[in-house]
């Protein structure tokens, strides 16, 4: 088992690590839509937190040496699902012509106040 951290990915709000491989998989956290540079979250609409968490995800598989083609499914969490044509419109470009398995819900609140958050987990075979 490997443990992974990206210096070009935000730094991790609690006791975790960014991602962990175990054998082929690579497990990563959720990702917040936080700016590694200021720390903060600097989009306030959701297509702008979106592209940012997909910008973080992007920079913790590559530091392990993953890309978005290598990622098998992913858990989305928003809070409020009336942004999900949005969220799922960022998603489709980010993974085009890539279609990994997703599951996606509403959940009552995220850190930071965040709208979305998305984990992921990615295959190498």
């Amino acid at each position: 088992m490997k443990i992974i951290f990206s210096d070009k990915a935000p730094a991790a709000i609690g006791p975790y690590a960014h991602a962990v491989e175990a054998g082929n998989f690579l497990y990563l956290s959720g990702q917040l839509p936080v700016n590694p540079d200021s720390g903060k979250i600097d989009a306030e609409d959701i297509v702008g937190q979106a592209e940012q968490v997909f910008a973080n995800i992007e920079a913790v598989l590559a530091e392990a040496g993953y890309s978005k083609n290598n990622v098998v499914k992913s858990t989305v969490f928003m809070t409020d699902m009336a942004n999900f044509a949005e969220v799922n419109k960022v998603y489709a470009e980010f993974y085009d012509p890539h279609k990994p398995a997703r599951s996606a819900f509403a959940v009552k609140e995220l850190p930071m106040k965040a709208l979305v958050e998305i984990e992921t987990i990615a295959f190498k075979g």
